[in-house]
């Protein structure tokens, strides 16, 4: 049995792919839609992450792969990880003075504010300021990271690469990541918090802001062969921009989020391509 599904992965990679991320999706729709863990005090849909992990664990299993054979090395990993932070705090921070000029120009002086909520699609009201929620915040987002950058950067375009070159295993990939995100403003829509057209909107965005963002991550697992530049960078987008970092005005909290966290990745996905066409022409010129 563990032979054959072996044999399968390996020889049609991208329906296999997409047979484990559709398992993954449906868990996470259950999450969000019943569970609803993110509505509790966690403020964190992190279930269906700690599951994705165990799919993850099987299937390394499956394929006789350690860690290290997806991207989580060891070596270097901590310098990794503080390029990662570096490149998502540089072009957050330009994205937070350009938000910041903008709502200065419309809404009066902005101010930034250090608590931690859930993450929405159309605006946050609750404050946490107490440290336990700054930790949980940090925990479960650790999870979520490992979670989507194993599964998706890692294991995903690993096997993919196995039959398919680089370029269209990183673009499959981050049509599955894009799609990955679908979730969250059809709940949205669901709920009543949206009309059709802000959903139809919501959902092409996300498939290209989060698309634009895993073909950078993949860029960077290219480079490196570690995943860990592209964990430090999601990790700082998932915490400190989305969740602890906001701008607030006398109308309310980060009503540009989206805006910030697109120009942020714009900016990082200029950079990384930079660096990995030089990368690209140097070792081709060699």
């Amino acid at each position: 049995m563990k032979v054959k599904l072996k044999e399968h992965i390996f020889n049609k990679p991208i329906l296999y792919s997409f047979i484990i991320f559709m398992i993954c999706l449906v868990i996470r729709i259950v999450e969000y839609f019943i569970i609803k863990t993110d509505t509790t005090f966690i403020s964190e849909n992190f279930i269906h992450k700690l599951i994705g992990i165990i799919i993850l664990l099987f299937l390394l299993k499956i394929m006789n792969y350690k860690f290290k054979d997806i991207g989580f090395v060891k070596n270097k990993f901590f310098k990794y990880l503080i390029y990662g932070l570096m490149l998502g705090g540089i072009c957050f921070g330009i994205s937070y003075f350009i938000e910041c000029i903008i709502l200065y120009t419309n809404l009066g002086e902005p101010s930034l504010e250090l608590y931690v909520n859930g993450f929405s699609l159309v605006g946050n009201e609750v404050k946490h300021t107490e440290s336990v929620f700054f930790v949980l915040c940090i925990l479960l987002n650790i999870i979520n990271v490992i979670m989507e950058e194993g599964l998706f950067r890692g294991f995903f375009l690993k096997v993919i690469n196995n039959k398919s070159n680089f370029l269209k295993s990183n673009l499959i990939v981050a049509l599955l990541f894009g799609l990955w995100h679908f979730v969250m403003p059809l709940r949205s829509y669901i709920n009543g918090e949206m009309n059709l057209i802000s959903l139809i909107v919501m959902i092409l965005g996300y498939i290209v802001l989060a698309g634009i963002m895993s073909i950078k991550w993949g860029m960077l697992y290219k480079m490196t062969g570690s995943l860990f530049i592209g964990i430090g960078d999601h990790l700082f987008n998932n915490i400190v921009a989305t969740n602890i970092l906001h701008i607030v005005t006398n109308t309310g909290a980060d009503e540009l989020q989206i805006v910030r966290i697109l120009i942020a990745q714009i900016i990082s996905f200029m950079i990384v391509c930079l660096i990995y066409r030089k990368m690209k022409n140097k070792m081709q010129s060699n």
